[in-house]
């Protein structure tokens, strides 16, 4: 696979990846505390559905990603805990900017 397939797909994944934190951190942080102290479940409701298809985006490109760039079993399995801790997918985009930067060099 060439570098520029490779970089088009570690920026499609980190896209993804940056707005599925942002969602979790939406959901856990604006949209549960309108839920519990103004009565606004409907936050939830719609925060929680955009965040869950963006979680299932996530774990769909994870692997077919993690494949072709041939991560290793562990930087896989960090990339899939990432997306379950709420700042997880931003500590893990500092791995991937890494590899970036040295594909694009």
């Amino acid at each position: 696979m060439q570098d520029q397939e490779k970089l088009k797909l570690l920026a499609r994944f980190r896209g993804i990846s940056i707005a599925e934190g942002i969602s979790f951190l939406v959901l856990l942080f604006i949209a549960m505390p309108l839920k519990y102290t103004m009565d606004m479940p409907d936050a939830v409701k719609y925060v929680g559905w955009a965040h869950g298809i963006l979680f299932v985006l996530y774990v769909y490109i994870l692997f077919p990603t993690s494949k072709k760039l041939s991560w290793s079993f562990r930087k896989t399995l960090v990339g899939l805990i990432a997306a379950l801790l709420p700042f997880g997918p931003f500590l893990f985009d500092r791995k991937l900017k890494e590899e970036y930067r040295a594909l694009r060099s």
